[in-house]
């Protein structure tokens, strides 16, 4: 198993239309093969910064999804949402 930590700041002005154009990605990708779980969290400090926990079944899984309407379609929608770059790091469970 992969767990996906990606993070991300919005502007602040955007961050109810960052959740609506995210709920999408979230529902198509728990539906994917190889998806153990696809979640988005608010942080409780700041509105504006959110973080996608994601665990996938392999690495294939997570090319896959990386290739799909749905994800590709959201970096479109979302990108202009963004306040800076994403934090994306790719984690194996070791204990």
């Amino acid at each position: 198993m992969i767990t996906i930590v990606a993070r991300c700041s919005i502007k602040p002005e955007k961050a109810d239309e960052f959740m609506e154009i995210a709920r999408d990605l979230v529902d198509a990708s728990r539906r994917e093969d190889g998806n153990i779980s696809y979640d988005l969290y608010a942080n409780l400090t700041d509105p504006a910064r959110f973080t996608f926990i994601e665990v996938w079944n392999d690495r294939a899984a997570i090319d896959s999804h990386n290739e799909t309407a749905h994800f590709k379609g959201f970096g479109e929608r979302a990108g202009p949402l963004f306040a800076g770059p994403l934090d994306i790091g790719l984690y194996r469970k070791v204990v």
